[in-house]
This record gives C-alpha cells, sequence and structure tokens, in this order.
C-alpha cells in the first residue's frame, strides 16, 4: 500500500483504513474525522486493485455520497491513480448513494426477476398518505362511530410494520394502543393499499427496500446481485432500521468486504423505525469483527467534550469512548438559568450579538431545540431585533403544495396509470372534486393510459376551457424526448400557472419557485431520474437550488437537533433544555426512549466547536380560559445533573419590563402516576414541575404581557 495514503491520519484512523477484507466496524466519535476515515478506506480498497465498479458506498443522502466520492477522487489523483482509458479518476466508478437510490437502480435491473415491472414510479410520502386515504374510502373504513386513524397515522403504522418487521398487532400495542381495536380494519386497508399500487405500477419508500430485500432472498437473483459487488461500505450504520440491516446481510452473508461506519451515541431516529441494536449488535451479526474506535475529535474543544462526554456516560448500553482533543484552550460551556422562554429569547439575541462583535458571524451560530415550535418566542426576538435567520426542520421544497402539484403532471406523464398523481392533478381543475377525479382515473384505466379516451367526457363548464388543453399537454409530454426536460417543465409550468394564481396567495413568489424547478430539470438525463430523485433526496428549498450564498450574506441558523446532525458551528446554544422538553415528555415510555432522548442531547452538545450555552427557562406562561395566565415551573434536563461540573452556572442580566396589569395567576401543579409527573395543560410547551422553586413568589400577567418575578428570583442552582 502507498504510505502517502496514510498521512495525515491519526493511528486508529490507518488502523480502519488498512484493515483487510474481514467485517470491519468503526465506531466514530462526533467530529473524529469518520468521512475521511471512510473516503480513505475506499481509495485504499481501490489502490490495492479492487475494481471501483465492484464497491458499493451506502449512505443517508445522495449529497454525503457525492461528497465522499469526490474526495476519493481527489486523494486518488494525489496517488497518480488516474485511469488510463479517459484520464477520469477510478471514483468516478464507484456505486454510491442513498438506500433508497440504489434499490431502485437495482429494482430497474433485476426487478423483473421478482415481477416487477421496471418502469415503476415512484411516490413519496405524502402521495402515499393520499392513495391509503382513497382506499381508506373505498373500504368505507371512515364511517363508523369509532375514530378510525387518519391517513397520516395508517402510513406511519404501515411504515413500522415494514421497517421494523413488526407483526401489526405488536405495532399497535407499543406505539399506537388506541388503535388496537382497529387491528382487522387496518389489515384491510393494507391489503388495499398494496393492490392499488401494483396496479398502477407505483412503489412507496418502504416498497423499495422490501423489494431489494425480496430479490435478495431470491437464490439466482441474489447470486447475481451479490456477484456485482466485493466491497460493502455503509456510513451511518447506525440511523439504519431493521429491513436495511437484513440488506446488507443478504448482500454480504460472510461478512467478507464489509465496513460499516457509525456512532451509537448518535442514534436519534428510533421514531422512524431506526434502531441503535444493528450497530450495537453488529460483532454478534457478523462474527470475527474488527472494531475500531475514533476518539480524537477535531472539532471542539476539551471543555465541550468533558460536558458531552458526562451526558453520554449516562447511556445505559453503549460502546464506551471518551472524545479528546490535542487544542488547547477553551471555555467551559454555560448553564443559562432564565425566569421564563421570553428571558432566555432575549439572553440568547443578545449573546449573539455579543459573539458577533467578537468575530463570530452570524451564519457560524446557532441555535438548537427539540421540537420545531420551541424557536417561535425567539423568532419573534429576532425579528425584533432585525437579526436575519434561517430555520430548518419544516417543510421540505418538494412538499410545498404548489410544486407538488407541477410533479403530479409530470408523474401522471410519466405513468398514466398513477393514481394519486392523476387526481391531485385532476382536482386542480374548477369544478373537479375528488368524486369526479377518481371516476377520470378510473376510465383512464380501463383505457390502459390513454388520454384520448378523455376527449369523451363530461366536465363541469367550469373546467372546459383547461379541459382538452389538459389532454394535449400530457399527450405531447408523452411524445417528447428526454432531452427536452427542461421544456416539459415549462409546458407544464405555463398550464399550471393561471390555476396556481386562483388557488394559492403569493403567487409570484410560488411562481418563482417552479422557474427554479424549470432550471434544475436541466441537470437530469430523464424525466423519470428527475422524479425519483426529487423523491428519494429533495431539495429542503429554493436555496438548495440556487447553489451557494453570496458572500456578503450572513444568518443566524436556527434547527431543530434532529436536522442539526452531522453539522457543526462555533457557537451553538441549546435551548428549553427544561425536563418535560429535554427530554420530550412523549419520550419517555420505557428505557429505550430516554437513551434516545439522551443521545439527542448529546448530539446538541457536539455541535459546538469554540462556544456552547444550554438556556433553562424555569418558568411557562400560556393563556387560559381564565383572565389570568397559567404558569408552570420546570427544572433543568434531569441529563444536566450529572455533568454540572463540567458547566459553568450563569444567569442573565435583568431585563427592564414594564407591568400595567398583574392579576393572580394560577399556580397549576402537576398530577403525577406511577412517579411520573402529565403535562400541566393543553397549550404548555412540554414543561414539567416536579418541585416548587419559589413559585408562591410567582406573579402571572395577561396573557401577550412579560412576566415578572417578585421577591428572590426562581433559580435551579444557588
Amino acid at each position: 500500500m502507498n504510505d502517502d495514503l496514510l498521512k495525515g491520519l491519526n493511528a486508529e484512523q490507518c488502523r480502519a483504513v488498512s484493515h483487510d477484507d474481514s467485517p470491519l466496524l468503526i465506531i466514530a466519535g462526533a467530529g473524529t474525522g469518520k468521512t475521511t476515515t471512510l473516503v480513505h478506506r475506499v481509495a485504499c480498497l481501490i489502490e490495492r486493485g479492487t475494481d471501483p465498479g465492484r464497491i458499493l458506498l451506502l449512505t443517508f443522502t445522495r449529497r454525503a455520497a457525492a461528497e465522499m466520492l469526490g474526495r476519493v477522487e481527489t486523494v486518488l489523483r494525489g496517488l497518480g491513480a488516474v485511469s488510463t482509458k479517459n484520464g477520469q479518476v477510478f471514483g468516478h466508478h464507484v456505486w454510491g448513494g442513498t438506500f433508497h437510490a440504489t434499490a431502485a437502480r437495482l429494482l430497474r435491473m433485476y426487478g423483473p426477476s421478482i415481477g416487477l415491472n421496471e418502469g415503476f414510479t415512484i411516490q413519496d410520502r405524502s402521495d402515499s398518505a393520499d392513495l391509503l386515504d382513497v382506499v381508506r374510502s373505498d373500504l368505507e373504513l371512515a364511517r363508523t362511530d369509532r375514530r378510525f386513524p387518519k391517513k397520516g397515522t395508517c402510513l406511519e403504522i404501515y411504515s413500522q410494520c415494514v421497517n421494523t418487521g413488526r407483526p401489526l398487532e405488536q405495532v399497535l400495542g407499543a406505539d399506537y394502543p388506541w388503535c388496537e381495536q382497529f387491528a382487522d380494519p387496518l389489515k384491510r386497508l393494507f391489503r388495499g393499499y398494496t393492490e392499488h399500487k401494483a396496479a398502477a405500477n407505483v412503489l412507496d419508500y418502504d416498497d423499495l427496500l422490501l423489494f431489494w430485500q425480496a430479490a435478495l432472498s431470491e437464490p439466482d437473483v441474489a447470486t447475481r446481485i451479490q456477484g456485482r459487488f466485493d466491497c460493502l461500505l455503509v456510513d451511518e450504520y447506525q440511523d439504519t432500521n431493521r429491513l436495511q440491516s437484513e440488506i446488507v446481510r443478504l448482500l454480504r452473508p460472510d461478512g467478507t468486504g464489509v465496513t460499516v461506519v457509525g456512532d451509537d451515541a448518535q442514534s436519534i431516529y428510533g421514531w422512524r423505525g431506526a434502531t441503535v441494536r444493528n450497530i450495537l449488535d453488529f460483532p454478534k451479526q457478523f462474527p470475527g469483527t474488527t472494531l475500531v474506535k475514533l476518539e480524537q475529535n477535531y472539532r471542539s474543544t476539551q471543555p465541550i467534550l468533558a460536558a458531552s462526554n458526562a451526558v453520554i456516560a449516562q447511556a445505559a448500553e453503549r460502546y464506551r469512548k471518551d472524545l479528546w482533543t490535542e487544542k488547547a484552550g477553551g471555555a467551559k460551556p454555560l448553564l443559562v438559568t432564565c425566569k421564563d422562554d421570553s428571558d432566555q429569547a432575549h439572553y440568547v439575541v443578545q449573546r449573539v450579538l455579543e459573539q458577533r462583535e467578537c468575530g463570530i458571524d452570524l451564519r457560524r451560530q446557532a441555535v438548537l431545540f427539540r421540537s420545531s415550535h420551541h424557536g417561535i418566542v425567539l423568532e419573534a426576538e429576532l425579528a425584533h431585533h432585525n437579526i436575519p435567520f434561517v430555520k430548518y426542520g419544516g417543510l421540505k421544497f418538494i412538499e410545498a403544495a404548489h410544486v407538488k402539484d407541477l410533479l403530479a403532471i409530470l408523474r401522471q406523464a410519466e405513468n398514466p396509470l398513477d393514481i394519486v398523481s392523476g387526481t391531485r392533478m385532476l382536482k386542480l381543475l374548477p369544478g373537479i372534486g375528488p368524486k369526479r377525479a377518481q371516476q377520470l382515473m378510473h376510465e383512464l384505466l380501463e383505457a390502459r393510459g390513454d388520454f384520448q379516451c378523455w376527449l369523451r367526457a363530461n366536465v363541469p363548464a367550469d373546467s372546459a376551457a383547461y379541459w382538452p388543453k389538459l389532454i394535449r399537454l400530457l399527450s405531447e409530454l408523452g411524445q417528447m424526448s428526454d432531452k427536452q426536460l427542461p421544456a416539459q417543465v415549462n409546458l407544464a409550468r405555463t398550464f399550471y400557472a393561471p390555476l396556481l394564481e386562483e388557488t394559492y396567495d403569493q403567487a409570484s413568489a410560488r411562481l418563482q419557485d417552479l422557474v427554479q424547478l424549470e432550471l434544475l430539470a436541466s441537470r437530469f438525463s430523464s424525466r423519470s431520474g428527475m422524479l425519483s430523485d426529487l423523491t428519494l433526496d429533495p431539495p429542503s428549498s429554493t436555496q438548495d437550488l440556487a447553489g451557494d450564498p453570496l458572500l456578503d450574506e450572513d444568518f443566524l441558523i436556527l434547527s431543530t437537533i434532529h436536522s442539526a446532525k452531522g453539522l457543526e458551528w462555533d457557537a451553538v446554544y441549546v435551548i428549553h433544555a427544561a425536563d418535560g422538553n429535554i427530554p420530550s415528555d412523549l419520550a419517555t415510555k420505557n428505557q429505550q426512549e430516554l437513551d434516545e432522548e439522551l443521545r439527542l442531547f448529546y448530539v446538541a452538545l457536539t455541535r459546538a466547536k469554540r462556544s456552547l450555552t444550554v438556556c433553562v427557562p424555569l418558568a411557562y406562561y400560556f393563556a387560559a380560559r381564565a383572565a389570568a395566565s397559567i404558569v408552570t415551573l420546570s427544572e433543568p434536563a434531569s441529563f444536566l445533573v450529572r455533568c454540572r461540573v463540567t458547566l459553568i452556572v450563569r444567569q442573565p442580566k435583568p431585563m427592564r419590563t414594564t407591568i400595567t396589569s398583574k392579576p393572580r395567576a394560577n399556580l397549576r401543579s402537576p398530577r403525577t402516576f406511577g412517579g411520573r409527573s402529565q403535562r400541566c395543560g393543553p397549550s404548555q410547551q412540554g414543561c414539567r414541575v416536579r418541585g416548587s422553586c419559589g413559585a408562591d413568589r410567582l406573579q402571572g400577567v395577561p396573557h401577550g404581557a412579560r412576566p415578572v418575578v417578585r421577591g428572590r428570583d426562581c433559580r435551579a442552582y444557588e
């Protein structure tokens, strides 16, 4: 092996990179150079002589795969490893992508061998929920005197069954107890849902993995797929679900050539089917596994790492590791107790501006929170101080209604049997409702997708002007070449524009989104490829389509902790670190959920490079039916107790507040069952009260006014 390949790597990274073909598990702590290690591992395999086309690299985002392969090319180019045929670096030929994208690619190649039409289309989760709603209505499951679950809940239940491999009854009992009485109707619903997808030649997200597993379960097909690859590398293995773990096992049954990288301490997606058991049990699944732990951190200062280590040490089960760094110095993280969420917002704004004056730009600072609504008060405070910000954790670009409308037209042209896309498209026309749209789609199915059958259809007078244009548009799109993809989007956009203006507000801004979509189309070689890629790896916003921001743009980052995973900032503020918010009182049913909340908090702390601040509001105010506000008290997250010695406890400077009216608050105490506190009100933000903290001195204020504290301050420590 070329020694230059290992330059700049530490001892454990070198050990992982130069490992042989036996199963390898790399436990990579936060900020320990995981991507660098994986990139050099791929480069090492190629440098040893492995055909790049026989290497499969699985990631959780297409962007991560593209970045890694680009870095592999850079490393190989530095070593002089360039193809003699066309001057391209070997990294170009590595199979790299997400689990779902790779599944789609392989199923188009091998799907016919298991009875799957290779021309299938892929529907996103929103479309899947809509199709479930159609089936739910056809089966008249909503016509009952009991509260039958709605489409979103039905899809979540279905997805949990597929991805976790648990029987329906077990999923309902553990996660949806109020739906247990509907077990038999849900089975009928899922059976009808599967039949509708098969008839329309449509696959959903879960089907991609399910059919990939099915293909690998057929000996003849499995032999052909396994024969394509000599090496399998999986990134973020802690985020895999049971089905993905089974696919890894079926791809390489004996573990030869398997490398998985991850961190059990950052497994935070249990709510969508991921399980930390996959990475914890990997050595059992593949006997003879070599374990390499990366503990040298290149991101944070030692005081930040000390606090993070103290938090994760509370986990019930983990791979033990203690992050450390060679960086000298660094201040201890701050634990700031605030009177309430308004005081917290004021303090964060104050600190953000102070850090900016010290040379840390806004975009190098981030405010993290457990749930998206926790940022609402802060957003108002930022707007008041004219501080620009970008918030992550909301809808993705293609989940916006107007974007989905345009994509529905393109999907219908691609697959005329797509009931969900066709129904959505038809309902755009004035006068056509759900029932008439379903009738028209039934006529199209009987005509085997020939749009000319609609020329004989009777449509409402309101849509008569649009009807022939729609039929002509769909027929024209079906005949156009893939090379004309931007022109196809332009035709669909031109037809849809007047309908958009009639349906939505802020039409000009929405139309600009569709212009961005038209520009995006030029990046794809085919319509089916564009629709698949946008479904499997959608851009979060039009910013993702527009490229890098201008050099003079500066904005603060607001993000849920889940959306912040994998990112880093110089200064990080974790807000609402009060028990009931972190950990969330909705995720404390068992030890597994508490452990995941602990890991989530750990992820938040390890995003910080130079400065870390954790804020704890000690009181929450919310509107009640009476004139007075309701006050609920909170205490710092239980995860902070054992790591207090690693933090500096501080209170913000008092704010100047004018209160004109001070009616006495209704101090509501929690009700406790089995030692566990309940939430204290319908609008309360997840706080739990587990003790008094000067409660008798708190006074309520009218809804919308700033709260005050009479007597001594309410404090967590002092």
